[in-house]
């Protein structure tokens, strides 16, 4: 067996209601184009022998579309889920931006510790997500693994393979659709690239 463990991980294309905060209260659908987006993403020639995803509807549904077409395993895994942002969680980023102003700039410069009114702490979050990112690995170790999963969870897994601050977490830009691989030797996890179609991958 492969020592060599290679995880994608995409974010779930465009969800029906626009662009607003979701984190994980909010369970919209995707989109025709949110489905579009994934599918282009993954291209034609699909790797995956196995596949994990977020228990959300705008993700779940794709990876159970895309096991069904490719006879690939799925399994769910309900920490992959976004960050709570409490009070946010269904208004859209210009309400936020312009009813809420000074909350948002606040949150912008420090996202650690000016977070919105109920919303999960970042340091707990981040926690979760890679426990289950671990765990993930060790159980399929040597396979090509897919998640399917949000923004935050990506920036979380990314900031963490790389060493960064969860204070950048919210400078790093996940693309609806987009995928980004992570190639782990041992214990080491080496980031390929972001944002990236597995046709031009």
């Amino acid at each position: 067996m492969s020592t060599e463990t290679i995880v994608d991980l995409i974010r779930h294309g465009e969800p029906v209601g626009g662009r607003r905060y979701r984190g994980n209260a909010i369970d919209d659908p995707l989109t025709e184009k949110g489905w579009s987006q994934m599918w282009r993403a993954v291209g034609e020639n699909r790797p995956w022998q196995q596949i994990v995803t977020s228990p959300l509807q705008r993700c779940h549904a794709f990876a159970t579309a895309l096991g069904e077409k490719d006879g690939t395993p799925v399994a769910i895994e309900s920490r992959f889920k976004e960050v709570g942002f409490g009070v946010w969680e269904g208004l859209s980023h210009d309400e936020i931006k312009i009813d809420r102003a000074d909350e948002y700039r606040a949150f912008l410069n420090d996202p650690v510790n000016q977070r919105p009114q109920g919303a999960e702490v970042l340091s707990e979050f981040i926690h979760r997500v890679n426990a289950a990112y671990q765990e993930t690995l060790t159980r399929f170790q040597g396979q090509h693994c897919l998640i399917v999963t949000h923004a935050g969870v990506i920036r979380a897994i990314v900031a963490s393979t790389v060493h960064a601050k969860p204070v950048g977490l919210y400078r790093i830009k996940v693309s609806n659709g987009g995928i980004t691989r992570i190639r782990h030797n041992g214990s080491q996890g080496i980031l390929e690239f972001l944002n990236g179609i597995l046709s031009v991958a």
